[in-house]
């Protein structure tokens, strides 16, 4: 099936007679760029399309994805990949952050449904065009947050919005990472790698860079350590804040900070040169939205836990990545991707709770969250993490990630101009340019 019938499947869906399967004509033809990592399970929840293309700049690491999917062929650059595939529908993408945006933006020019992983970009620059461009194409999306389709997700909103704690009015969000449950075992924070070994024969470096300012190969980077490095990934905020920061986005209408202020366990002279600290902690202020009134958020990570709400006792176990949302009338607890294992605060409000549960008001999605966005295609009602979420969504959180460049500065942010005030730092790093040759 080629793009131009996407749009037209709406009307001509059908399903066998018998056993309701969906007929060969039906499917969608899935390419995957970036199928080492997170990009092997997505494609694995395109089951019943047909993944007729895979690309990757690492032929090795790519391989079990290869083998799962014989059928499709394989590609380096993802651009001969678009060239060469005129009959591809849509296209998953789960490539490091740097890579992002580029590849999404040359899907979507091309009209082809987009599926990327988290963040959706790597800069706040990069994740309003990216989502202005999206909203103007008409092309199906969907950002891999995939705790925003989950049940626990709307309940939560459910909750907060029929009062069960009153006025929410602070969040406290933390996780484990880096320090615990990532893979930053190979290098120092605050330094580039030691040594300039050859690049492997199977491995693309340029194409690796991307956009990214060059540099020498180094083991250090690829496959998994490239996220603590400024260049390349958003750090632990950029890695998990769409996950966790997610909910309470969400429930409470957040939309964009207007202050920002953080502090980590980097020296001074270690700020914006290589890598993300080790731990950090940051503080969001948003402003009243409609009757919701004004929120502070706090983040931490590195296995620095928040404070706890008064309605919360002392043996209360906290989840190793979650957040506490704080209201006049209590606190509600969750974990990470998509609010899991809701929990309210005090006992007595927990018990009112259970004798009088808000209905459920809010359509739910059936199945996966890369499933939703097949869907979308299929029928054109919009997936639930669609660019226009997903990007402001990323938008706020690489927000936090850029404070987290300049520690110990109160930034003040001005959503409609784009710009920090009176802070030349902050807003340079709003905008990073790229590598000659590469543009958005």
């Amino acid at each position: 099936m080629t793009k131009a019938a996407a749009g037209a499947l709406a009307t001509q869906f059908v399903t066998h007679p018998l056993f309701g399967q969906e007929a060969p004509s039906n499917k969608l033809n899935i390419a995957g760029i970036g199928i080492g990592g997170m990009g092997r399970p997505n494609l694995r929840n395109c089951k019943g399309e047909n993944v007729v293309a895979l690309c990757d700049v690492d032929s090795q690491y790519s391989q079990k994805t290869l083998a799962e999917h014989p059928g499709a062929k394989f590609y380096r650059d993802y651009r001969e990949m678009f060239e060469a595939e005129k009959d591809l529908d849509g296209v998953v993408i789960a490539t490091p952050d740097h890579t992002h945006a580029v590849i999404a933006m040359e899907a979507m020019r091309r009209g082809l449904h987009v599926y990327c992983q988290k963040p959706l970009t790597h800069s706040v620059h990069e994740a309003r065009v990216v989502t202005e461009f999206a909203r103007q194409s008409g092309v199906m999306t969907q950002m891999g947050n995939q705790g925003r389709s989950s049940e626990s997700m709307r309940l939560l909103k459910e909750w907060v919005e029929a009062g069960v704690i009153g006025n929410v009015t602070e969040v406290r969000a933390w996780t484990d990472r880096p320090v615990g449950g990532q893979h930053y075992s190979t290098f120092r924070f605050g330094s580039r790698p030691e040594g300039t070994p050859p690049v492997p024969d199977y491995l693309d470096w340029d194409l690796w860079l991307g956009p990214a300012q060059e540099r020498p190969y180094n083991p250090a980077y690829h496959p998994m350590d490239w996220r603590a490095y400024l260049d390349f990934g958003t750090g632990a905020l950029g890695d998990m804040g769409c996950h966790i920061l997610d909910p309470s986005f969400y429930a409470l209408d957040l939309g964009s900070p207007t202050v920002l202020e953080s502090t980590t366990t980097h020296w001074k002279e270690d700020v914006l040169k290589e890598t993300f600290p080790r731990a950090s902690v940051l503080h969001m202020e948003f402003p009243a939205r409609g009757n919701k009134p004004p929120v502070k958020l706090h983040w931490s990570d590195g296995r620095l836990l928040p404070r706890r709400p008064k309605e919360m006792g002392n043996d209360v176990e906290l989840p190793a990545s979650g957040a506490i949302l704080v209201g006049d009338e209590g606190a509600i607890l969750h974990g990470s991707h998509g609010a899991h294992n809701l929990r309210i605060y005090p006992e007595s409000r927990r018990k009112a709770f259970l004798k009088n549960r808000p209905p459920k008001t809010i359509p739910r999605v059936k199945g996966t969250h890369v499933g939703d966005w097949l869907r979308s295609i299929k029928d054109g009602k919009p997936a639930s993490s669609n660019f226009d979420y997903g990007g402001a969504l990323t938008e706020m959180v690489l927000l936090g990630v850029l404070a987290l460049r300049v520690p110990n500065q109160r930034l003040e942010w001005n959503t409609k101009t784009m710009k920090f005030n009176d802070h030349e730092v902050a807003n340079a790093l709003v905008n990073p340019s790229y590598r000659e040759g590469w543009t958005l």
